[in-house]
Parts: structure tokens; sequence; C-alpha cells
């Protein structure tokens, strides 16, 4: 097929535009050219503006794409600028939404993609809802070959799971303590993202894939005690947790917090079996043990990546004081 993605080189797009090489598509990225992640070098690489609409009118007059993976929709506005644009032009467009739309809390685990779609705490999540919401209008109502693949939380070996990235890291490489959002039993769901690849790039172009919305994830799910632990041991560090409230957290910081309250917080656990269907024999086969220890081997393959950021470590600290005012030992 001849594929255009608009994004192509994130840490779920980038392995993405990987694998579709590997399976002999043809693959064009309308990019900024501005990430670390290279681009696939059979990949045409068109530099370019996602939010300048005549520089993709112009791409689209001289090209014809079978499927269009757009990777940097975030607002119902967009997506119906992208239904005009691809409407009678395209087989399959494709918007990347986030499981984080699903109901927050769950009131039933595992998810599905059945779960209803609703999040009170995260302006993030709501957007994409709506976005899904206008395309499963448009594929209602005149046929609009649309696609919703719903990602959970996705790494490759430059993203780790704790905010705060490498600053986390070296405060257990000094034992200082480190947070744990509520008490650090819910369960979570971490996808690398070469396992996610191999599961999307087979949906493009999927006739049954077509007027779907489908989630892709690991089956193995980690509390987040076990997380952070995993990342230490990969470290070589002995992690000290401090268990915080999510809504403490989120009075000291606002955006940490949304992120929390409107979707870590609560655990998340799938179920694959409709990706497994369209994409028979697929299954996520990197466990996270194995994917930290790739996360801390990147960081340590160059010092210059191991950069601590002192704002949040005082943050943290102040976090922790509040807690410890809070609750006293």
């Amino acid at each position: 097929m001849n594929l255009l993605f608009i994004g192509g080189t994130g840490i779920i797009s980038a392995a993405c535009a990987q694998e579709a090489i590997r399976q002999g598509h043809r693959l064009t990225l309308f990019t900024r050219g501005q990430s670390a992640r290279p681009a696939p070098p059979e990949a045409e690489v068109v530099l370019g503006d996602a939010h300048d609409a005549s520089a993709i009118d112009a791409l689209l007059a001289r090209a014809s794409f079978d499927a269009v993976v757009n990777w940097i929709v975030f607002s119902p506005a967009q997506i119906a600028d992208d239904i005009a644009r691809y409407r009678d032009r395209i087989r399959q467009y494709v918007f990347i939404s986030s499981a984080s739309a699903y109901q927050t809390p769950p009131a039933r685990l595992p998810v599905t993609e059945s779960t209803p779609l609703r999040n009170p705490a995260w302006l993030y999540s709501q957007a994409k809802i709506a976005c899904e919401d206008r395309l499963v209008r448009a594929f209602r109502e005149e046929g609009f070959p649309m696609t919703i693949v719903r990602p959970s939380h996705t790494y490759d070996r430059t993203l780790l799971p704790m905010r705060g990235g490498w600053t986390v890291v070296d405060r257990m490489r000094r034992g200082r303590p480190v947070i744990v959002h509520g008490d650090g039993t819910s369960l979570w769901t971490l996808t690398h993202h070469a396992d996610f690849a191999r599961a999307f790039v087979p949906l493009l172009g999927h006739p049954a894939a077509l007027g779907e919305a489908i989630q892709i994830t690991s089956d193995e799910a980690l509390s987040w005690n076990q997380i952070v632990e995993l990342v230490a041991a990969a470290a070589g560090a002995t992690p000290e947790l401090v268990h915080v409230p999510s809504a403490l957290i989120a009075a000291y910081d606002p955006d940490w917090g949304a992120s929390l309250l409107g979707d870590k917080a609560h655990s998340m656990v799938f179920d694959n079996s409709k990706v497994k269907g369209l994409v028979p024999g697929w299954r996520a086969t990197i466990p996270f043990w194995q994917g930290a220890r790739e996360i801390v081997g990147w960081y340590e393959a160059d010092p210059a990546r191991q950069r601590v950021d002192p704002a949040f470590d005082a943050l943290l600290e102040r976090i922790l004081a509040g807690y410890r005012r809070a609750w006293p030992t």
C-alpha cells in the first residue's frame, strides 16, 4: 500500500514507520523534521507543519494514498478538517485516540473497546472523546472510512514511565525517597512501541477495521510499586518509596495531578481479544523488566541524556514535606 503518516517520528509512530517499511509498504512522512528519532531511509520525508493546510493539500495534489494515519490530532476541529480533506480521496483514515478516554475509573475490568468513554478529570482525554464522536458520526452518516486506535501507556527506550524521568532515577541512586501515587498497588499496563507497531501496521488496509475502535496494549499488568522497583533494579538502586495521595500531588502540581486522577491512579487492565482477532498470531512479547533495562541502558550510553531537573527535584521535596506535615510518622 501507499501510506501517509502525518507525523511519524514520535515514540509510537517511529516504530510503526519502521514496521510499515519492513512489511513492504511505501511510506511518506509529513513531518517538521525536528525529532531525534530518524525516519526510515526507505521512506519519503516531506518537511512541513501539520497545521499548514496548504502544504498538506499540495502533497495530496501530487500523490495518492491508500491510508492516512494522523498521529497528531487532538481536537474535534482538526478532525473536521481532516474529514473534509480526505473525504473520497483515501480508503482508510486512522485516528490515534487514547485509552485514557475510557470511563475513569472503569466500572469493570478488564477494559474492552465497549467500555464507555468518559473521563471527567482530564481535558486531554475529553478532547480525544470528542474527536472519536465526530469520526463515528462521519462514518455513520456518510461512510467516511475511519479507524480509531487506542494506545495506552506506550514507551520506547527514551521514555521512563515515572513523572520526572531521569530525575527520579538519580534520586534512587542518591538514596533519596521517590514518590509513588496512591498506595502503589493500582495496576498499570506498559506497552513497548515495537509490540504496538506489529499489531498496528496490519490494521492498515484491513477492511474489517473500518468503522471500528481498536485498543492495542500489552497483556502484562504491573502495580506502580512493581514498575518503580523494576526501573530501580535496572539502575542498580534500592528505592525508598513514599506513597502520596494523588489528590495531594494535584494540589502541588495540577498538570501532574490531572494525569493521575484522569488516568494513572486507576487500575487499567485490557482485554486485547479484538486486535488479536484482526491480527492473528499477534501478542505483546516484551515484558517491562526487559524494557526497563533497555531504557536505563540508553540513558547510560550517553551522560548527556542523564539530565536532572532541579525544579522537579525541588517539587518532589515540597510534596514530601507537605505529606509529612499532613501524615506525620
